[in-house]
C-alpha cells in the first residue's frame, strides 16, 4: 500500500516572501523548521498554523501505524495561474518521488481551497481541513483582516484604487469644465468592463508585455515610450490650439491627432515581442501578437474615422455613412485576422512536435496527453481513457513537456 500524504498549501508563497523558505517543504522536521521560520518572520501569518496542524495530523496518523508523509507546497505571491502552475509542478514531482495512495488537504482559507481541483485531478483526497486562527475579539479580527486584504493587490485596487479614480475624475472634470456627465460615462464603462471581465483580459495582456532588459525587445519599449511622449505633447498642443471649438470637436481633434502615433508605438513593441518569440523558439506566440497588431490597427482606423466625423472641419470630410462603413469593414477584417492568427498558431505548434505532451489547463488541472494532431483540432487522451477533441484556438502555450490550454477548454 502507498503512503498517506498530509498536504499543506501556501498558495501565495508566504514561506518564501516572508521567511525565505523555498517550496516544496517535505518531511516532518523540514516543515517544523519552515513553520518556525515563518512564525518568527510574521507571528500573525495563518500559514504557519496550517503547517503546524499538518505536522500534528502527520504525528497522529503515525501513531496509528500508518505510512505517512507531510509536505507543504508553495505557489506565487500574485496568485492566479502562475501560483497554480507552480503548485501543480511541485505536486507532480512529489508524486513521482513518493508512492502516495491518498491525501489529506490542509489549508488556511478560501484562497488555498481554490487549488482543490488541481490536487483532486492527480490524487484521491480523503479529507480537507481549513485551519482558522482564533481571535479573542471580533472587532480585532475584522481590523487585522482588513489590513491583510489591503496588502492583496486585488482588494487594494478596489478599496484604494476606486476612490482614487473617482477623485481624479472629479478633479479633471472640474479643471476642464466637462461636468459630471463624462464621469458617469467613464464609471459606467468601467462597471461594464468588470461585468464582462474585460479588465482581467487587459491585465493578462499587460502581463504579457512585461519589460525586461534580458530580452532584445527592451529597445522597442524605449522607442515606443518616446513616441508616446511625443503623442502626449501633440495632443496637448492640439487641444490648446482648438480652444474656440466646441468641447466635442476639441476632444475628437485631439484623439485624431495622436491615434496613429499610439498605434505606431504598439506596433513597434509587437515587432520586438515577435523577435523574442522566435529567439525563444515559441513561434506560436507570434499569432497572438499578430492578432494584437490587427486589433490595434483596426481600432486606430475606426477611432480616426470617428474623430474626423465628429470634428468635420478638415478634409477629408466624413459623414455618418462613411463612419458606419468603416465599422463594417473593420468587423470583416477582424474576422479574417482571427482566422489568419489561428492558422499561424496551428502551423507553429504542429512544427514543435507536441505529441505525447501532458495537457493541463490554466488552473493547473491535469487533462490528459496529446495523442495526435488533426487538421482542425488536437486529439487528447484524457483521464480514464476519454478522448477529447481540443480546438487549436484553445491552446495557450507550451512549457517544456506541458501543453497549457484555456481553463474551460472542453
Amino acid at each position: 500500500m502507498g503512503k498517506i500524504l498530509v498536504l499543506c498549501i501556501d498558495r501565495d508563497n508566504d514561506l518564501y516572501e516572508k521567511a525565505k523558505v523555498r517550496g516544496p517543504v517535505i518531511g516532518r522536521e523540514q516543515n517544523i523548521k519552515a513553520a518556525l521560520a515563518l512564525s518568527l518572520a510574521d507571528p500573525e501569518d495563518a500559514d504557519a498554523n496550517a503547517i503546524y496542524y499538518a505536522v500534528k495530523m502527520h504525528d497522529k496518523l503515525k501513531k496509528e501505524g500508518k505510512e505517512v508523509v507531510v509536505a507543504t507546497l508553495t505557489g506565487d505571491k500574485r496568485l492566479g495561474y502562475k501560483a497554480d502552475r507552480i503548485i501543480s509542478e511541485q505536486l507532480d514531482a512529489l508524486l513521482n518521488s513518493e508512492e502516495i495512495e491518498s491525501c489529506i488537504l490542509v489549508t488556511d482559507g478560501v484562497a488555498d481551497e481554490e487549488v482543490y481541483p488541481i490536487i483532486k485531478s492527480r490524487i484521491k483526497i480523503d479529507s480537507t481541513k481549513v485551519v482558522i486562527v482564533k481571535q479573542a475579539k471580533e472587532l480585532e479580527k475584522t481590523y487585522f483582516v482588513l489590513l491583510e486584504k489591503l496588502k492583496d493587490p486585488y482588494f487594494a485596487r478596489i478599496l484604494i484604487g476606486v476612490p482614487a479614480i473617482l477623485i481624479l475624475l472629479l478633479s479633471l472634470a472640474s479643471y476642464f469644465g466637462l461636468g459630471l456627465e463624462i464621469i458617469g460615462i467613464i464609471i459606467g464603462l468601467y462597471l461594464l468592463m468588470r461585468l464582462f471581465a474585460v479588465d482581467e483580459r487587459i491585465e493578462e495582456i499587460i502581463e504579457e508585455f512585461r519589460f525586461s532588459f534580458a530580452k532584445s525587445s527592451w529597445i522597442t519599449y524605449v522607442g515606443a515610450t518616446a513616441i508616446i511622449a511625443l503623442g502626449v505633447l501633440i495632443a496637448f498642443q492640439t487641444y490648446e490650439q482648438s480652444a474656440l471649438l466646441d468641447i466635442e470637436k476639441k476632444i475628437a481633434l485631439t484623439i485624431g491627432s495622436v491615434i496613429w502615433l499610439l498605434f505606431t508605438a504598439v506596433f513597434i513593441i509587437l515587432i520586438g515581442k515577435s523577435i523574442d518569440a522566435i529567439k525563444e523558439r515559441k513561434k506560436y506566440k507570434i499569432s497572438k501578437y499578430f492578432l494584437y497588431g490587427s486589433a490595434a490597427f483596426l481600432t486606430a482606423a475606426v477611432v480616426w474615422t470617428g474623430s474626423q466625423w465628429v470634428a468635420n472641419i478638415y478634409e477629408p470630410y466624413i459623414d455618418f455613412g462613411m463612419f458606419l462603413l468603416s465599422l463594417l469593414i473593420a468587423s470583416a477584417a477582424g474576422y479574417f485576422s482571427h482566422s489568419a492568427a489561428q492558422w499561424i498558431k496551428k502551423k507553429a505548434l504542429s512544427e514543435m512536435g507536441i505529441e505525447g505532451k501532458e495537457v493541463i489547463n490554466e488552473e493547473g488541472e491535469y487533462i490528459g496527453k496529446v495523442e495526435s494532431i488533426e487538421e482542425d483540432f488536437v486529439k487528447i487522451k484524457g483521464k480514464f481513457g476519454k478522448r477529447i477533441k481540443l480546438e487549436w484556438e484553445k491552446v495557450e502555450q507550451v512549457e517544456g513537456e506541458k501543453l497549457i490550454v484555456e481553463a474551460k477548454a472542453y
